[in-house]
């Protein structure tokens, strides 16, 4: 265990992130070996194609929508920091742990999860998943299995089941709403440190 404390020091920021995210020093170190692995120009940066390398992603028929869910609008790359903090959505949800001091929400809270997987959904980043939006992402996951005629009536039930405001798209508030009953801790955590 000292030896991870010690080599963990090497990291920038490794203790704040620690503190932050709720991930162990032997995930912080292990998460920095992915990411040098995926840092393919040794800059201290990912672009969007570095994740690639990333084989879970490169089959997943939304991979596309979640690699650009690392990148806020406008950014091209992401530093070992970001890809930690965006990782840390995916940690199951720790219910005994206390965040004493933390000034706001865990990133693996049930609320910051949805927001994440909102954003997987709002690809032009407006605030709002539109028809367009949900077709693009049920094409990708769905592909040849259905018809487009299902595709749409899929689209247009679940616009009309979540839009509450009946603006003819899903709002974050309206989004959250409609998962309710999803248990997202379950649904958007992974076990992949382990």
């Amino acid at each position: 265990m000292g030896s991870s404390n010690s080599s963990v020091n090497n990291i920038p920021n490794a203790q704040e992130l620690m503190q932050e995210t709720g991930f162990s020093a032997a995930h912080i170190l292990r998460l920095h070996e992915r990411f040098e692995f995926l840092d393919k120009h040794k800059c201290g940066q990912l672009r969007p194609q570095d994740f690639g390398a990333v084989q879970e992603l490169a089959l997943n028929p939304i991979g596309d929508s979640i690699i650009s869910a690392f990148f806020s609008p406008g950014q091209e790359t992401v530093d070992f920091a970001s890809f930690v903090r965006i990782l840390a959505h995916f940690r199951p949800t720790d219910r005994n742990q206390s965040r004493d001091g933390a000034q706001q929400e865990p990133a693996n809270s049930s609320i910051r999860k949805l927001k994440f997987a909102f954003q997987m959904y709002d690809q032009d980043r407006d605030g709002k998943i539109s028809r367009a939006e949900l077709l693009q992402v049920l094409r990708a996951m769905l592909g040849i299995q259905v018809t487009e005629e299902q595709l749409q009536s899929i689209a247009e039930r679940a616009i009309q089941e979540a839009d509450l405001d009946r603006d003819d798209a899903i709002s974050f508030d309206e989004f959250r709403k409609s998962l309710e009953k999803v248990d997202i801790d379950h649904k958007m955590s992974i076990r992949f440190l382990r």
